[in-house]
């Protein structure tokens, strides 16, 4: 194991009705003018932003809103929130959605104290000062709630990118399960597969004695293998729901990732192809990821064994290593096609003769990525025609 440092200072609000405490925690944690930011009609129609608003006007904290907030989050929007926040004195930041709505809200923490394009901080340069940021989660997928990641969409050319710092690690993030009762079975299975997809770029590792958090990324895995299946079939199922939306904070924490080596390759594969034809990011790595490990295990096949025997159940075939991972690997991706998602770039609406648009757009440092495996254009070409080919 690696030397670290772990920091996750956010406080978890969890359970039925806490939206209701958002007011208390905004005073809490200093908040004296709120920005609430929202992404469409379901947080106005169900009345959770008025929830949210009583419960502000009842803790004497004024408020100004924003929504509009479409999934891959635009810069265009962000752009019109940091204008807002120095218009209105805003001091804090209340993110009531997904990981859209909060990836969202940390750009614009971001861009109002600093004297510049707040792009910058989405093409390298270190954040340095960041408004307050806190959340009300609807949607258990991305892991925002508890990280200090966010990743953002230029409209022009489409380019999605990502920063992170410690300063966007939300002060509390309220969590509900009942408020993810709603959602499409298809949204809620795309926020399964992003919270796997998670786990997976922690897991493989070329880290050695990792054994706490390999049992860590196989207890988040083995939950969503088991509830994803429950809440498909009882969109209504409480204690699965909330399950799975706790298993979300958990792989994105990076309680999973500490004192290891970590990949994030698939998920830097992915983002060209939702940034070019605007697609879910949960189903875009539905795709990718498999392909990924395809094209990667040999370079640890014992590795992806352990996936195989530990997840999925199959039994290792010691004369055969690779087979035992090959299978791990189809039942993961018959395990996706289960629960809704595509498996190739047909079903995902994406092109194979796009693929050198893609790879021309996937940032690729001194001609190789890092990670569990290093990978150049040749390879990412390739990932993604076997992405583009899948099938089980």
């Amino acid at each position: 194991m690696n030397n670290f440092n772990y920091y996750s200072p956010t406080e978890f609000v969890f359970g039925k009705g806490r939206a209701a405490e958002a007011g208390y925690f905004v005073k809490k944690y200093g908040g004296s003018k709120v920005l609430i930011h929202y992404g469409g009609g379901s947080a106005v129609r169900s009345g959770l932003i008025d929830t949210v608003k009583k419960s502000l006007d009842d803790a004497g904290v004024q408020f100004c809103e924003l929504g509009g907030v479409k999934p891959n989050p635009r810069d265009t929007l962000v752009y019109r929130g940091i204008d807002m926040c120095r218009a209105e004195k805003v001091d804090f930041i209340l993110a009531v959605g997904g990981g859209s709505v909060i990836d969202s809200s940390k750009a614009i923490a971001i861009g109002v104290p600093y004297d510049g394009n707040f792009w910058d901080m989405y093409c390298g340069k270190p954040i340095e000062k960041a408004l307050p940021v806190a959340t009300v989660l609807t949607i258990a997928a991305a892991g925002s709630e508890g990280s200090g990641d966010s990743v953002i969409t230029k409209e022009d050319g489409m380019l999605k990118r990502a920063a992170g710092s410690d300063l966007l690690r939300p002060r509390f993030s309220i969590m509900d399960p009942s408020l993810t009762e709603t959602l499409p079975s298809y949204q809620t299975a795309c926020g399964a597969t992003d919270i796997m997809a998670h786990v997976f770029e922690r897991y493989f590792t070329n880290t050695t004695e990792v054994e706490i958090t390999d049992r860590l990324c196989e207890a988040v895995l083995l939950t969503m293998v088991k509830e994803t299946p429950r809440v498909i079939a009882d969109p209504n199922n409480y204690d699965a729901r909330a399950n799975i939306m706790w298993a979300g904070t958990v792989a994105h924490k990076n309680l999973c990732g500490v004192g290891r080596e970590q990949d994030w390759n698939s998920h830097e594969i992915e983002h060209e192809l939702s940034g070019l034809y605007d697609v879910a990011h949960g189903a875009g790595l539905a795709v990718i990821m498999p392909a990924w490990m395809e094209y990667v295990y040999r370079h640890n096949v014992l590795r992806f064994c352990q996936m195989a025997t530990r997840v999925f159940g199959c039994q290792m075939n010691f004369e055969d290593p690779e087979a035992t991972a090959l299978e791990g690997i189809h039942r993961f991706r018959k395990f996706l096609r289960s629960i809704g998602m595509p498996i190739n770039f047909a079903e995902l609406g994406a092109r194979e003769e796009d693929i050198p648009t893609l790879v021309s757009k996937f940032e690729i440092g001194d001609g190789k990525t890092g990670g569990f495996m290093q990978l150049d254009a040749h390879d990412v070409t390739e990932i993604y025609k076997l992405a583009a080919n899948a099938s089980l």
